[in-house]
């Protein structure tokens, strides 16, 4: 049946539109390209901006088996909001809340002794066995245990693991340039990470899961699927990168639409000075449109005199400077009525700019465009087709 949320009639100052039933389909279709592999949804940073809750339940309806998050804060805020099944954090720093993560049933990450210590401690403390899962550095160089101290990191995983303190129910990796077709360190990250599992499965560890498959690695990339793939910016109809394909290259679809409402539209002069700094100047007789929006809302100060804006069937771009609250669009004497409707990004359907349109304006990525949208703005999430 259809559950399309409704649109508030009265114009909000902005509203970023979610539409989750694009969203379902992007599982749906990333799904379709494993061959066994299960499906991790990772909604970290809110769901890179989309709404951590409402896409985590999207995910799951469309069959991902895993949930994924960076910080363990935002595993237990998706367990208190009642999300089941399997939710892994990685993102750990020392004193961390190990014993309510492991009272949450969450998965969590360790990349060192330190952090092996941490959660044996709290697993004890807990009186409950902890899932781990051993994140190897392949080669990314952040988070994960270096070749040289793995068989360490693995000896003592297994000592815990036969006083009942962990299970590890994983080993995993991070690939650095699977969004560069060709680079040739994901040939050396993958070769890396078969030998460290491996090894670690010689010793005697049996993981449910090995993955080291990221968004543009499950696209391109099937032979790194093994057990489970990680998706992030491709649930959300984002394409990884320009180089590998477009969202509709690879079946999906932008989940996001960002709207605003003109507050004002106004005749001036040429020769007008536009915006902090004068940066842009009228080059004649013209219409300027207020947008409501500025860099305390998540748009890029970058975007000054670049960023496009549909307004009324017409691509305009920021006339001078992208101010904490608001910006200006040169209308070329057109004169909509305040309160008219300008996209700054959606899908493209209706010719409006895209996210990936703002991050090529801003020397930027789109992730960094659907993400940094701020609380400020509200999500409205449309539910669209449910499947029978």
């Amino acid at each position: 049946m259809n559950e399309t949320a409704a649109v508030p009639t009265a114009p909000l100052r902005a509203r970023a539109e979610i539409d989750l039933g694009a969203l379902r389909a992007n599982v749906r279709a990333l799904r379709a390209r494993l061959k066994g592999a299960a499906l991790m949804a990772v909604v970290k940073s809110d769901a890179y901006g989309h709404g951590a809750v409402p896409c985590a339940r999207a995910a799951l309806a469309a069959g991902a088996t895993w949930l994924g998050t960076a910080t363990p804060e935002e595993a237990l805020a998706l367990r208190a909001a009642g999300l089941p099944g399997r939710i892994m954090c990685w993102l750990w720093v020392p004193g961390g809340p190990w014993r309510q993560a492991i009272e949450a049933d969450l998965d969590v990450s360790v990349s060192g002794m330190w952090a092996l210590r941490e959660v044996t401690e709290a697993a004890r403390a807990a009186g409950r066995t902890a899932r781990v899962q051993l994140k190897a550095d392949t080669g990314l160089g952040r988070n994960g245990c270096q070749p040289a101290d793995w068989p360490e990191l693995v000896a003592e995983a297994l000592k815990a693991e036969s006083a009942g303190l962990i299970k590890v129910t994983g080993l995993w990796s991070h690939f650095a340039c699977a969004d560069e077709p060709g680079h040739p360190s994901i040939t050396a990250q993958l070769d890396r990470f078969r030998e460290m599992t491996a090894y670690a499965e010689e010793q005697g560890l049996r993981p449910e899961v090995r993955h080291i498959a990221n968004s543009p690695a499950t696209l391109t990339l099937p032979e790194t699927h093994f057990d489970l793939v990680r998706t992030g910016i491709a649930m959300y109809g984002v394409s990884p990168s320009p180089e590998i394909g477009t969202p509709a290259d690879f079946g999906l679809r932008p989940v996001m639409t960002l709207r605003a409402s003109l507050a004002l539209v106004k005749r001036v002069p040429g020769g007008h000075g536009i915006s902090y700094g004068h940066h842009y100047t009228t080059p004649g007789e013209t219409t300027l449109g207020l947008v409501p929006v500025g860099y305390a809302d998540g748009i890029p100060r970058h975007a000054s005199g670049t960023g496009p804006v549909l307004v009324e069937g017409k691509w305009r771009t920021v006339a001078g400077r992208v101010a904490m609250d608001q910006f200006v669009v040169d209308l070329g004497g057109d004169e909509p009525e305040p309160g008219t409707d300008a996209v700054l990004f959606g899908p493209g359907d209706a010719g409006e700019p895209t996210a990936e349109d703002w991050a090529q304006a801003c020397g930027t990525i789109a992730y960094e465009i659907v993400t940094r949208i701020g609380t400020r703005v509200p999500r409205v999430h449309l539910s669209g087709e449910e499947e029978g």
